[in-house]
């Protein structure tokens, strides 16, 4: 299975039915991590982007999974790009503690 990273860009604000849809579209991201479609998930300090690590088949996969989000029909821009090395603590093994 490959590795993809999804950039998202926000609006500047955020109106009502925006707010609304967060814990639905929060929900719907948990499940995926569960999952292990989604791997990580980030939103920068000023919420104006956003970048999703996802496991899938192929880019249009991926497009599919993230067109299901309920806070699509808000993102300004969707940008998928394929991973070669992806790398993290978390793909590691635990750190052994002596303690």
């Amino acid at each position: 299975m490959a590795k993809f990273v999804v950039t998202v860009r926000f609006p500047d604000s955020f109106d009502e039915e925006f707010i609304a849809l967060i814990p639905e579209h929060r929900n719907l991201i948990n499940e995926l991590i569960e999952a292990n479609v989604v791997e990580a998930y980030a939103i920068s300090a000023n919420r104006t982007r956003g970048w999703i690590t996802m496991n899938g088949s192929s880019e249009e996969a991926i497009r599919s999974t993230v067109e299901q989000f309920p806070l699509y029909r808000f993102f300004l821009q969707v940008e998928v790009d394929e991973l070669f090395v992806f790398d993290s603590t978390a793909s590691r093994f635990p750190r052994i503690s002596l303690n």
